[in-house]
């Protein structure tokens, strides 16, 4: 994908258009959106809830228990339904609920339950923390070798600028843990166990928002893996396990949607003298190139947080998320006009390209590097 670049009189330009699609969505807030996130949540609350309590209906057809009702099928069918339906409730609940009303998109709305500073997410990371390391550092400095911490998430190598080392030929193992295991990998970011390792901060630096994380992740886990559980008596390993699976099926759905908008193959990165001096039309051009959309429906919008539309969310990331589809098409031709790639394409394009760079990045540079630490 070629870059097209902007002078100073192009950028000012393209940023008061970009700016007045924001301001006309921000000026249109009203009932349509108050409405919107009170279903979404309402759908979310009786998901769970049904939920788990189709994985506790399942335990009475459980041939090992000897009842006259005992069915393989029936209990497998019910155990499914739940694991699955539980992951489904906590993406919501983490993506098109909890990463959106995070960023204030519904602040406005003057309502406690879905405000910025007091709504707690179904995951490990405290959300004051999130709040700052991706609300804040992320969006301030999207893609921005070593401003972002996002580039990597201090474990991965995704840019060829990054210096290699012989511990990044384990990228595609490391990648695959972080996918496994995401909510530890969002609970320890902010925390930065990177920075701890190479020095960079000491543990009593480290330990306050650690302290902070642990115990976030103590309480989510004990609810999942010991509250829940436990109500099941003797069959407590059953629904340690359906829980397990939900924590899992979110895990990878939320890598999935996360990864395939900030790093296929053409989304563009950017050193730190970028962001010296930087107007608000360069700030726009810099979200735009840094960033990638997935095509779907609506569902898929919805089941992604509408991060699908990752171009609109790092553009507007205080618009509340529903209208990025409508957004998208105002973007595109503003960047149609200006020359400006929009980098957009299928989920398994988006998927397959992330990960041959994860692949690719793992070997040494061919050439000598003239990188930096990011």
């Amino acid at each position: 994908m070629n870059q097209k670049t902007l002078n100073a009189e192009q950028l000012a330009a393209f940023g008061d258009e970009i700016d007045a699609i924001k301001q006309q969505a921000l000026s249109e807030r009203g009932s349509r959106d108050a409405n919107y996130i009170k279903r979404v949540v309402a759908v979310q609350r009786g998901l769970a809830i049904g939920s788990r309590i189709s994985i506790f209906a399942a335990l009475p057809f459980l041939p090992s228990l000897g009842l006259a009702v005992a069915s393989w099928p029936i209990f497998w069918l019910l155990i499914c339904a739940g694991s699955i339906g539980l992951g489904i409730a906590k993406i919501l609940d983490n993506m098109e609920i909890g990463h959106n009303i995070i960023h204030g998109q519904y602040d406005w709305m003057g309502d406690p339950r879905f405000h910025s500073k007091f709504y707690d997410w179904d995951t490990n990371c405290p959300s004051e923390q999130w709040a700052h390391s991706h609300n804040y550092e992320h969006h301030t400095y999207t893609n921005i070798l070593g401003k972002d911490r996002d580039i990597g998430y201090g474990i991965l190598r995704m840019d060829a600028a990054q210096y290699w080392h012989p511990a990044y030929l384990a990228n595609p193992i490391f990648a695959t843990l972080l996918m496994l295991f995401f909510d530890m990998g969002v609970a320890l970011h902010d925390v930065e166990m990177d920075s701890l390792r190479t020095g960079k901060r000491s543990f009593r630096e480290t330990w306050p928002k650690l302290k902070q994380s642990l115990r976030k992740t103590a309480r989510i886990w004990g609810k999942d893996f010991i509250l829940f559980p436990a109500l099941a008596g003797p069959l407590f390993p059953v629904v340690m396990a359906a829980n397990a699976v939900a924590n899992l099926i979110r895990n990878i759905w939320s890598f999935t949607i996360i990864f395939c908008g900030h790093f296929p193959a053409e989304v563009h990165t950017f050193p730190k003298h970028v962001c010296e001096n930087e107007t608000q039309g360069h700030w726009y051009y810099r979200q735009l190139l840094g960033s990638a959309n997935i095509e779907g429906g609506k569902l898929f919008h919805i089941m992604s947080g509408n991060l699908s539309h990752q171009i609109e969310h790092h553009l507007f990331p205080d618009v509340p998320a529903h209208r990025y589809a409508e957004m998208a098409l105002k973007v595109r031709k503003v960047c149609n006009k200006y020359g400006i790639p929009y980098n957009t394409g299928p989920l398994w394009s988006q998927y397959a390209s992330v990960w041959a760079k994860i692949f690719k990045l793992a070997l040494p540079p061919r050439n000598s590097q003239t990188s930096i630490t990011a």
